[in-house]
């Protein structure tokens, strides 16, 4: 299956705020019952086990409602692992309401929780975050701007940076075109085709980021498979999760 690459209505600035809304909610769900939370909490727990930390800050990139890192963050304080979680979109319909200012973000240690800003150029000072996580943004991106962004998320962390995106299959886009019944949001439903059609593969993305991170990239970067055609992949910005092996 050909990567297809197009736009998807929610990225347009013109969809309706009762759309996008829905939209959202649907995403909330999807994320919920089919391996986008589970996925991003194996990685930040795999974080923090190989690290030894118990306190991380995350920031998500393209958070739209934020509930991902959210219902994340409430599953891990039960084990223990407490995580400081930042929202930044650069669409600000997207985000919670009030939204706060850059301003906030001159030190290494983040107050604020919620920013409006470009994924591809990160408003905050270098290590300002343990980790920086995205879900269900890479496939929106191409080799450049992966690579862009791949750069400013190590830049910005201090630990690791966690992708959790879509994996390209037909069965996953037949699976999508049955779903239509359950989404509640037909924009929701048309973006989904779209977003496994322009979803990469392991090894697409093993390569980008590899291109991204120059010769020494490979060791620095583990990609496993989660439920329902979901991709985690951990970037380490530095070898000290690389030397210990999952749990």
């Amino acid at each position: 299956m050909q990567r297809v690459d197009a736009p998807e209505i929610l990225d347009s600035q013109d969809c309706p705020a009762e759309e996008v809304a829905a939209a959202l909610r649907t995403l909330d769900r999807i994320n919920r019952w089919f391996g986008g939370v589970f996925t991003t909490q194996k990685m930040v727990e795999r974080v923090s086990w190989a690290t030894g930390e118990k306190h991380l800050s995350l920031l998500e990139v393209a958070a739209g409602s934020g509930k991902v890192p959210e219902i994340v963050a409430q599953r891990l304080a039960r084990r223990g692992i407490k995580v400081e979680v930042t929202l930044l979109d650069r669409q600000r319909s997207h985000l919670p309401a009030n939204e706060d200012s850059v301003e906030n973000f001159t030190s290494k240690t983040p107050r604020s929780r919620r920013v409006a800003g470009d994924a591809l150029a990160l408003p905050f000072p270098a290590e300002a975050f343990d980790l920086v996580s995205c879900n269900l943004f890479a496939h929106h991106l191409n080799r450049e701007a992966l690579s862009q962004f791949v750069k400013e998320g190590l830049r910005v962390c201090r630990q690791a940076l966690l992708i959790n995106d879509l994996i390209r299959h037909p069965l996953h886009l037949a699976l999508v075109y049955a779903s239509y019944p359950i989404m509640g949001s037909h924009v929701a439903w048309l973006d989904g085709l779209t977003s496994v059609r322009r979803a990469y593969v392991q090894s697409e993305m093993r390569d980008m980021i590899a291109s991204a991170l120059g010769q020494n990239g490979l060791p620095q970067t583990e990609i496993s498979r989660h439920y329902l055609f979901r991709m985690g992949i951990i970037v380490w910005r530095n070898a000290s999760g690389v030397a210990r092996n999952a749990p």
